[in-house]
């Protein structure tokens, strides 16, 4: 879809694209927590029931060593973003952008007409008039009724959407959820209707650390003063308002200072200015000056460009240079690192803990000795079904078959979530070591299993059995 103007083709607006991909954005944010597999989602930190959903992997809050590599992945990709384009974040995906976006441009503007034109965002409603104070009331109830859907979005992954409407009906046990839903809505209705932008420019750290992170060739909406002419001058002053007076300073000047960039800007700000932190890359301006210029046969004075290339007039824009593939390389390694440790999921955890007492010594009658030490066992059944569990013991080398589980003496049954103790008792009746000096402590592996799913959902554990020097076997001391 594009416009012919005197030979110069408008393609289609910056602002249009963003539009599509804030609805992708919008219905991948409200529908990926409807979505399941086995009954598992594709992300959701529990508190309730101490889960982490990745991926479809549901994985026990023990396993939340994954969280710090999620965590790396978002702040690395957002700072690989913003070598690479800028705020492209803050304009193109950030939630506080597209919540604006559908207040001021769609109910203020569309729907209400309490605004003129979503061209020009610098002149606000006159609210002296009672049938805009009418309007402007029913804009905020409309936003209030979204705020609670978005805060009830953001909830669902904390708490997924069966169990939250559930607990809706409850409020006395589950007064906190509605507290964050409530006070996360309260907070959008301030931000979004009263606070506006200026979270972007005085909240929002972002705009801070954008700086530190900026090359030469980051890419960002840039206005070319070389072909435009110098609005301002060194001091960030501005000193031309009509193009006559520029150009009878620079006859080749090519801005008309018809300031349609500056009025379409929702961060209030003068893109001829030169580089600003307020500016989020929505490139709005880069659709206003291009409309303008295109009807005059010329292109666009402010464009999606770098420094490099526009202020510096060095050459083209590098996009994939060294700051930017350590960028990539670190995304890609981690995001294998990550898949690998989800891959290695433990399907069910297992700590084992020695009792005080060491062992116990038991002379039988017929002469022989019986060596027993006792064990905690306290597994938990990650999986989403009750299975049965046993275990074996994997002595060293030489000792197979020489320790035996004297209990329990057959399987046991753990619930899905739930913690299950189990005292185990391991013995022997064979000199395993003969040593008069000291207790020889012998390590030994645990293998624990699901009854009939040994090949999925089994776990491996470290621990010792400790045997009891020669001389309290010989005579049943301890």
């Amino acid at each position: 879809m594009s416009k012919k103007n005197i030979g110069i083709t408008i393609p289609t607006p910056w602002r249009i694209k963003r539009y599509y991909l804030y609805a992708v954005v919008t219905i991948v944010a409200l529908v990926l927590p409807w979505i399941t597999v086995d009954g598992n989602h594709f992300f959701l930190l529990s508190f309730d029931k101490l889960k982490l959903h990745l991926a479809f992997v549901e994985f026990d809050m023990q396993e939340l060593y994954l969280m710090p590599f999620l965590l790396m992945l978002l702040f690395l990709g957002v700072f690989g973003m913003t070598v690479m384009g800028g705020r492209v974040f803050c304009g193109w995906v950030c939630p506080q952008t597209i919540f604006r976006v559908i207040y001021r441009d769609l109910i203020e503007t569309k729907l209400l007409r309490l605004r003129k034109r979503i061209k020009n965002k610098q002149l606000d409603p006159d609210m002296s008039k009672f049938e805009n104070k009418v309007k402007k009331a029913v804009a905020i109830l409309i936003w209030s009724a979204l705020a609670i859907i978005a805060g009830s979005n953001f909830m669902w992954y904390f708490v997924p959407p069966e169990d939250f409407f559930a607990y809706l009906g409850d409020f006395n046990n589950h007064w906190v959820l509605f507290g964050s839903v409530i006070g996360i809505a309260v907070f959008l209705i301030y931000d979004i209707v009263f606070l506006q932008e200026d979270y972007c420019i005085y909240v929002c750290p972002y705009s801070r650390i954008q700086s530190v992170l900026y090359d030469e060739h980051t890419v960002m909406a840039i206005y070319n003063m070389h072909r435009g002419g110098h609005i301002y001058d060194e001091q960030h002053n501005k000193v031309y308002t009509k193009q006559k007076d520029l150009q009878a300073v620079e006859p080749h000047a090519e801005c008309t200072a018809c300031e349609s960039c500056v009025t379409v800007c929702p961060t209030h700000i003068d893109i001829r200015k030169g580089l600003q932190l307020e500016c989020i890359n929505c490139l709005e301006c880069v659709d206003a000056c291009t409309t303008v210029m295109g009807k005059l046969g010329k292109p666009s004075l402010v464009t999606w460009s770098s420094d490099y290339e526009i202020v510096d007039q060095k050459g083209k824009t590098k996009y994939f240079r060294t700051k930017v593939l350590a960028y990539m390389g670190l995304l890609v390694g981690i995001m294998i690192i990550l898949g690998m440790m989800g891959s290695t999921k433990e399907h069910m955890l297992l700590n084992i803990n020695k009792e005080t007492r060491l062992y116990s010594v038991k002379h039988l009658d017929d002469g022989k000795f019986r060596v027993e030490n006792a064990y905690e066992f306290l597994l938990q059944n990650t999986e989403n079904e009750e299975m049965k569990f046993f275990f074996e013991v994997i002595p060293p080398e030489g000792m197979e078959g020489k320790i035996t589980i004297a209990k329990p003496k057959g399987e046991f049954t753990a619930v899905p979530g739930m913690k299950k103790k189990e005292i185990v008792v391991l013995r022997t009746e064979e000199m395993l070591v003969d040593d008069s000096r000291k207790d020889t402590v012998i390590p030994i592996t645990i293998r624990a299993y699901a009854v009939g799913h040994e090949d999925r959902v089994v776990v491996f554990r470290k621990s010792t059995f400790v045997f009891p020097r020669a001389d309290i076997i010989a005579d049943g001391k301890q």
